[in-house]
């Protein structure tokens, strides 16, 4: 789907609230388009999601403090980190996007910046390439299907229960 185009009626994810219109590019034009302004400003965005991603970070290194991977060992704390992480994005997306009138840089702070910095998939890459290095090459594999399984499998869980329980509780 392109982003011009309307979305399809029963979609079952939700739509980012936060593009805002799209218009032509004045003067002459290749065709490309651009986005409007947000309300608030870049300047203000980009401090928001730089506040919430320190933020999401230093939570994500105060696990590694908690619970530290020895070398070599299969890297339950950045699984973990980087499902909760996701269950997290599938309710906040939900709650922003169908269920509440969140202020609009709500979500850039807390998906964008907290979930953004406190998620780590770039520690993900690493943790396999040192698994691979440790002549660990078949618990890098699961590792690294297992990430992925559990992030989908957690947005989806959290995008799923959250409306059930808006459904609920709207019933």
């Amino acid at each position: 789907m392109r982003s011009d185009e309307p979305p399809r009626s029963g979609a079952s994810e939700p739509i980012d609230p936060d593009p805002g219109p799209v218009a032509p590019e004045p003067g002459p034009t290749d065709g490309r388009r651009r986005r409007e302004s947000p309300r608030h400003g870049v300047p203000v965005v980009v401090a928001v999601v730089a506040v919430g991603g320190s933020l999401g970070a230093l939570a994500r290194f105060g696990a590694s403090l908690l619970w530290p991977t020895p070398a070599g060992a299969f890297p339950w704390t950045t699984l973990t980190v980087n499902a909760a992480g996701c269950l997290a994005i599938g309710v906040l997306l939900v709650a922003v996007t169908e269920a509440l009138t969140a202020h609009p840089l709500l979500r850039p702070f807390l998906g964008t910046g907290f979930l953004g910095g406190f998620t780590t998939f770039s520690t993900y890459c690493v943790d396999v390439e040192r698994l691979v290095a440790a002549d660990r090459a078949a618990t890098a594999l699961v590792y690294l299907v297992a990430t992925v399984a559990a992030a989908l499998a957690a947005v989806t869980a959290g995008a799923r229960g959250t409306r059930r329980l808006l459904a609920h509780r709207s019933a």
